[in-house]
């Protein structure tokens, strides 16, 4: 069982992407002073392979590194990880690619990964599918690898304690996807944790079982049902923690939330190009509010009043 954790992992981190998300990884690589150990790729235009959106990066490092190389950014990045970073790249193809560059340690990626981590945003991201599309070498996969077990580990877990007594693979996992929306305060249309799941009910599945089974957690399955052996009072014990873990996770992304006004390299730039995908309309800004958008933020404000209505629908 746990064998075939591992293999649908690999599987999943060496399937082959389009060549333009290859070539945006090989200039987002080079970006860095030391090349990282490897560069993760996730989240909706993987799974709708829609590249006029923007693209989810998560760069791995072998150290705490700050992109913008400012020592405001590189404690920031220590304290509170992960930085995000706006890159814009033309590929050969004459094709604009954008991406949300995420950027963390190994070492951070793995405390963040058990069940002892009182931050869920890492474990609840990477036990969905993601690629591998770029490496430095066989033992920074391996190391990457076993980050992505322990995630897909703990989060099978924390289905197990907080989800029903008995019920589908699905029920489980559509009950933690929403519990785990809800810590990160993100606000997702109804039913967006049953639609990470549709078409891939049985990779789930599989993952679970394997995922328990690893963590020695028996369960009975009768036909599509599951039932794990949980006692009332370990059950318990885990709803208070999740409580706990839900209370430090709000606090964590508003504190995220203000870091980024000064860590995300070429915000407004994201924010221009999110306008005009939205609206088609394309806003032009002087160099000084490209340079101080916290200085410019009342006169953007105001100029950009009349399209919040767009991000509303």
């Amino acid at each position: 069982m746990s064998d075939s954790l591992e293999k649908i992992l690999i599987s999943e981190l060496t399937e082959a992407t389009d060549s333009a998300v290859s070539e945006l990884a090989d200039y987002v690589a080079h970006l860095f002073k030391a090349p990282p150990l490897g560069i993760l790729f996730y989240g909706s235009v993987l799974r709708e392979t829609d590249y006029e959106g923007i693209l989810d990066f998560y760069v791995i490092t072998d150290r705490t590194v700050n992109l913008s190389h400012s020592s405001i950014g590189r404690l920031a990045n220590k304290i509170l990880p992960p930085n995000v970073y706006y890159v814009e790249h033309t590929i050969p193809a004459g094709k604009t690619l954008r991406a949300k560059v995420a950027v963390l340690s190994l070492s951070q990626f793995l405390a963040r990964s058990t069940l002892e981590s009182r931050d869920s945003t890492i474990w609840a991201r990477f036990c969905q599918p993601v690629r591998l599309v770029w490496v430095r070498n066989n033992k920074a996969a391996d190391g990457i690898l076993e980050a992505l077990r322990r995630c897909v580990i703990t989060a099978s877990c924390w289905a197990a304690l907080l989800g029903p007594y008995s019920g589908t693979a699905e029920d489980y996992w559509h009950d933690l996807f929403a519990r785990t929306y809800k810590a990160e305060l993100r606000v997702e249309k109804k039913g967006r944790s049953r639609n990470l799941l549709t078409g891939r009910e049985k990779r789930y599945k599989t993952i679970l079982l394997a995922a328990w089974h690893h963590a020695s957690l028996s369960a009975d399955v009768i036909n599509e049902t599951l039932q794990p052996h949980l006692t009332p009072a370990v059950r318990l014990k885990a709803h208070h923690k999740w409580g706990e873990i839900q209370k430090i996770g709000h606090f964590l992304n508003v504190v995220r939330l203000l870091k980024a006004a000064f860590t995300f390299s070429d915000g407004i730039k994201y924010l221009l190009w999110k306008i005009q995908r939205h609206t088609g309309e394309k806003i032009t800004l002087s160099s000084f509010e490209m340079t101080h958008p916290i200085l410019s933020l009342p006169l953007l404000l105001w100029r950009f009043r009349h399209i919040r209505s767009a991000f509303r629908k």
